[in-house]
């Protein structure tokens, strides 16, 4: 049947009004063929006859007479008027009047639709309300079934009237509807599970759930094909709803899913099929400041990748206007990570200036550092050392090359004593064993051979510690203590075995020759992420949910609103359209509750704000963020709701933030939320992943250790992993 079916619609006529058609996406063997219906793409046109094709072809045809012509083409007429009465089709129709009876005009014009489809000639009746009733009660009340989404009850409903009259056969129409709606529902399910492999078998065998109507399905199979290396043709399905796809909220929820799963010179593709308003307005206007976000992000964890300056320039224009720290950050690191030192600079001075951060002062140390200027990048780094191993690397290298400066700087006392204090701690060999330098440049070499000898207890093969210890005791004139040096590392240092020798002079051996001018590099990159494969899913997904589970707490109209059925909304009074909305939500259709609520929104007073409220939670429940955050704005809103729908929008946009690895992005997003409300746990275990996948593993450990002890298993798993590694 849907091969046939399939034949049918690729040599139908009338193609343009026809939702139904499919085509290929390039680069696929037969055996593996995703089709997605779209639009005509060239192949519905009518075709004509052979005869008429020959005689077009064969230019030195022979000339008919023209009596014969005559007869010819009344013989013709005559057939063809035979043809099209013989060809009539006996179209089951009882479905558009189930449809119609009940005011679900969606479903009827998708049912009008899918016979042009298959029928090219048939034409819609003018009033679907005339057609003749179905006298069979029972296969009514399969169809009213159906339109409830109670697939199960029909399958039961079908078998027990076959049961009863071994005769019957259901019509091929509510078959092949039930199975569509079926495989639908299995779909879902497999990508709720995460079982992307099922997602795409599903796809490839059912081409006609793949249309602009059921957006969330292209959806799932364009993120399921991610999930199996399968990027292009990710890219193809996202850009075939661009291409095809005409509603305005389902276009930029597309650009937001695809920018969360494809790389930036994907997204590039993507983004040249915008449409341009007559007024010359973009239609991804509203969405772009978060993309402009996510692509230096992105540039920040590739050095390589070369963002458009128009996105540069749009992040600039939001840290001029918004003044958040984090833009600052997403520059600056961008800037840094291209060795642009003088255009970073600023950024993290100006991150700085509205929130000093670990993330800030790492980045203007490292600059520091590279200017040689090691006395502040020590001073800017010491507050926030302790932030991650990465701070801790930063500020150890500010110190070993503080104090490696050559001429020998006078350091305050209070930051001695500090550096020296984290040396000790940290067990840091090049900053120990500049502090036995420094000891012997102040005439100190009983306090230089302490130091000296400390450090190779902490490392025991390091040979510029083992020859600042000769030197030290070279000093001392401690000619058995220089011999004890010499014999265990005689081999395996020339300069050690030639300690004491009389080419060095009275001074034994000048503390400039002596001591080495290594300056101890910092990692310029960002913190390693190590993205935990197995627990970040499911962190993800708790949040995630999390605006699905949202307690409305407006009241419900004392109307009952009937949403069984799909309903136009645009004719109900407000307040009758915001009980269907609810109804709606209720149901789990939150597309269609956004449109109730859109009416809803013409009311006053407590309606309008009810129906901002309702609408910025289906845009959510749908995950239309961009959305959502400007459904708020509809309506003046209660100060409560107002913080909920701003934490669940932040959460939201962290969520999608983690799942695409841009975690600094991810606790920019947590760091605002957590200043509207307090963060829940799973919120806490998904931050203390963004630190562990920034290096940040002094944070993470604390957050972990502390969420452990709440019983939280992934907690738990992560803190014994972490000990490992520390082992």
């Amino acid at each position: 049947m849907k091969s046939i079916l399939m034949a049918l619609v690729l040599v139908s006529a009338g193609a343009a009004s026809v939702a139904g058609l499919s085509f290929r996406l390039p680069g696929d063997q037969p055996q593996d063929v995703l089709r997605m219906a779209a639009g005509a793409d060239g192949r519905g046109k009518t075709e004509k006859s052979p005869r008429v094709e020959l005689a077009q072809a064969d230019g030195n045809a022979q000339q008919v007479p023209a009596n014969e012509t005559t007869t010819t083409a009344q013989t013709t007429q005559t057939t063809q008027a035979a043809e099209t009465t013989q060809a009539k089709p006996a179209v089951d129709e009882s479905a558009l009047r189930y449809f119609a009876s009940r005011g679900d005009t969606v479903r009827l014009n998708a049912e009008i639709a899918r016979l042009r489809a298959l029928y090219p000639t048939w034409t819609p009746p003018e009033n679907p309300l005339a057609i003749p009733e179905n006298e069979d009660k029972q296969l009514e009340a399969m169809w009213a079934l159906y339109s409830q989404s109670r697939y199960a009850d029909v399958r039961t409903a079908i078998a027990a009237r076959q049961k009863e009259d071994p005769q019957w056969t259901p019509p091929a129409d509510l078959v092949e509807r039930l199975d569509i709606a079926e495989k639908r529902a299995a779909l879902i399910a497999a990508s709720n599970a995460g079982n992307s492999q099922e997602v795409v078998r599903l796809g490839a065998e059912t081409p006609s759930l793949l249309t602009c109507s059921d957006a969330d399905v292209l959806w799932r199979v364009a993120e399921a094909f991610v999930k199996v290396d399968r990027v292009p043709r990710a890219k193809d399905a996202f850009g075939y709803m661009l291409d095809n796809c005409t509603d305005g909220p389902v276009r930029l929820a597309t650009v937001q899913k695809a920018a969360a799963v494809l790389g930036y010179a994907d997204m590039q593709d993507l983004l040249a099929r915008e449409r341009v308003a007559t007024d010359g307005t973009k239609e991804f206007d509203p969405i772009r400041p978060d993309l402009a976000r996510r692509f230096v992000s992105e540039g920040d964890d590739e050095p390589k990748l070369t963002v458009a300056s128009e996105y540069l320039k749009i992040v600039e224009k939001l840290l001029a206007d918004d003044g958040l720290a984090s833009d600052a950050l997403l520059l600056g690191w961008y800037h840094l990570r291209r060795d642009e030192n003088a255009l970073a600079e600023p950024f993290f001075r100006k991150a700085r200036s509205i929130e000093d951060s670990a993330s800030a002062a790492q980045g203007l140390s490292l600059i520091l550092l590279a200017r040689k200027q090691p006395a502040e990048a020590e001073d800017v780094m010491y507050a926030w050392r302790t932030s991650s191993d990465q701070a801790m690397e930063t500020y150890l290298a500010a110190t070993a090359n503080l104090m490696a400066l050559d001429p020998m700087p006078t350091i305050d006392a209070k930051v001695l004593n500090r550096i020296a204090q984290v040396t000790v701690e940290e067990k840091h060999p090049e900053t120990g064993e500049q502090f036995g330098w420094y000891a012997l440049a102040m005439d100190q070499p009983r306090t230089a051979t302490e130091w000296f000898s400390q450090v190779l207890r902490w490392k025991a093969d390091y040979e510029p510690a083992a020859y600042g210890l000769g030197v030290a005791r070279l000093r001392l004139e401690d000619r058995a203590g220089l011999a004890a040096v010499k014999q265990a590392w005689a081999s395996r240092s020339e300069r050690i075995a030639r300690l004491g020798e009389a080419d060095t002079g009275d001074d034994a051996a000048p503390l400039r020759r002596e001591r080495e001018q290594r300056a101890v590099q910092a990692d310029r990159r960002l913190p390693a992420r190590d993205v935990v494969a197995e627990e970040r899913p499911a962190v993800v997904e708790e949040v995630a949910t999390r605006t699905q589970r949202t307690v409305r707490t407006t009241t419900r109209s004392t109307a009952s609103a009937d949403c069984r059925s799909t309903r136009d909304p645009a004719g109900l009074p407000p307040a009758s359209a915001l009980s269907l909305g609810w109804c709606l939500m209720e149901r789990n259709r939150p597309m269609e509750a956004a449109q109730a609520f859109e009416v809803a929104l013409g009311g006053q007073g407590t309606v309008r704000s009810d129906a901002a409220y309702g609408q910025s939670l289906a845009y959510l429940r749908a995950g239309l963020t961009s959305d959502a955050a400007v459904a708020a704005t509809k309506a003046k809103l209660e100060q409560r709701r107002g913080a909920e729908l701003q934490s669940a929008i932040l959460a939201d946009r962290a969520v999608a933030s983690f799942r695409a690895q841009r975690y600094r992005e991810t606790l920019a997003y947590l760091d605002q939320r957590q200043q509207i409300r307090a963060e829940p746990v799973d919120l806490m275990v998904m931050r203390a992943y963004a630190y562990k996948n920034l290096g940040m593993r002094g944070d993470a450990f604390r957050l972990f250790e502390a969420l452990g002890e709440t019983g939280r298993r992934d907690a738990i798993r992560a803190l014994a992993e972490l000990r490992a590694e520390r082992r």
